[in-house]
């Protein structure tokens, strides 16, 4: 790793950090603390959301025209201005507008830290780089989520105004962190799309593969994290009689298996076709349901219920695990040379409609239709494994075994094809 990519995993952890730091208090924050009821504190959350869906697809144009470290530095000064002014703020109004800054900001991080770590990584390392990533961000959000718990107080609306503070300088200090990063040349684009023109989107539509895996990637995300602090939970609780603590314990039990299986699984992802790994990772999600459907519907001991739900959180881990060194490279290996930033870009916007809809659709499902909330994400999750078998039709050879390709150069003497560096004897 050189000195960017260190400093780019050192933002990615931080970002997270920040969203597990504030975000799961929002609305006690908003409907307790500030007083200004369940309806206010549900336009919040709505709000968060839907800032990021307008803000996305300007992000990538912006990455593609400005880079994406100066995207990066706006959305960070974004965020901050969003967090302070949400510790300050008393009114619905002006919660509101605070969220709207808060999610957006934080929307356009993700992408622009992915872009430079396209930027800053080879095809031979890119792999480890996304799982680096991943690795941080779940460490981020579970490290952030439990020190932001030990500090607030809903009798003391002071605690969630520091909160919030604390939040807003981390997010200044990395902007001096970034600042710092020394990003290789970007290539530049010819007739890159202008702030009207919808161009560099018509040419993302008409990639067949990259449309494909924008369909499988709603589809994997709708049916894991669109589910995880909504329908499953609603169904652990209402089916299975769980217990809240034994939710948190379950969550855990997920970034425990995501922290401890990351580069285990690592080595054996990077000498598979990537389509098959993302198949593989349906078939496993199935068994989660499946574990799941018998923790609610069964007939054995509450210990045994208990067991089996937190299993099913834990199995949802290694699957992601599977996914961090898989997803984001591909979309990189898709995207032509200097549109990495409006790929990403659409990525994310996918994954969070996906994040979007999912609590909408599963929410009531896991709450009250328990058999057929089951059997859909089964579905779902077979779904998966068909789509990424779908998609492998579509890539090349470098695209879909960048592994097997490198070694076949080097076993030929030959050059790598185009964006790929041949692997070191």
């Amino acid at each position: 790793m050189g000195a960017a990519m260190r400093r780019i995993h050192v933002g990615n952890a931080l970002s997270a950090f920040g969203l597990g730091f504030t975000v799961p208090y929002l609305y006690v924050y908003v409907a307790q603390v500030r007083g200004l009821g369940a309806m206010t504190a549900g336009l919040v959350l709505a709000v968060f959301a839907v800032a990021a869906l307008i803000v996305l697809p300007f992000a990538g144009r912006a990455i593609v025209r400005r880079g994406p470290l100066p995207v990066l530095l706006a959305a960070l000064v974004t965020a901050a201005l969003g967090a302070l002014s949400l510790g300050l703020s008393s009114g619905a109004s002006s919660v509101l507008v605070s969220s709207a800054l808060l999610g957006a900001g934080q929307a356009v991080m993700q992408p622009a830290l992915a872009t430079m770590i396209v930027d800053c990584s080879t095809a031979e390392t890119r792999s480890r780089a996304f799982a680096m990533q991943f690795f941080l961000q779940n460490l981020g959000l579970g490290v952030g989520g439990l020190i932001g718990g030990h500090l607030v107080d809903t009798t003391r609306a002071s605690s969630f105004t520091l909160l919030f503070s604390i939040e807003a300088a981390m997010f200044l200090l990395l902007v001096v962190v970034m600042v710092t990063v020394r990003m290789p040349r970007s290539p530049r684009v010819e007739g890159a799309p202008g702030p009207s023109d919808k161009g560099s989107w018509k040419r993302l539509m008409s990639n067949r593969a990259m449309v494909q895996l924008c369909v499988l990637g709603f589809v994997l995300f709708f049916a894991c994290y669109g589910q995880f602090e909504s329908g499953l939970s609603a169904y652990g609780v209402e089916a299975a009689g769980i217990s809240t603590s034994t939710l948190g314990t379950a969550l855990a039990a997920n970034t425990l298996a995501i922290v401890v299986a990351q580069f285990v699984v690592l080595r054996f992802v990077e000498r598979r076709r990537r389509t098959r790994v993302i198949a593989s990772v349906g078939l496993l999600w199935a068994v989660a349901w499946a574990v799941a459907g018998y923790a609610g519907l069964g007939n054995g001991s509450q210990a045994m219920a208990t067991a089996a739900f937190i299993s099913t959180y834990a199995l949802f881990g290694l699957g992601e695990s599977m996914l961090s060194p898989t997803l984001a490279p591909l979309v990189a290996d898709l995207a032509p040379e200097g549109l990495a930033g409006q790929y990403n870009s659409a990525f994310a916007l996918v994954k969070q409609l996906a994040l979007a809809i999912g609590p909408a659709v599963g929410g009531p499902m896991g709450a009250s239709l328990h058999g057929p909330y089951i059997v859909v994400f089964v579905l779902f999750s077979l779904a998966i494994t068909v789509l990424a078998l779908r998609l492998g039709r579509q890539l090349t050879e470098v695209q879909d075994h960048p592994s097997a390709a490198r070694s076949r150069v080097v076993a030929q003497g030959g050059t790598a094809p185009a964006g790929q560096s041949p692997a070191h004897a």
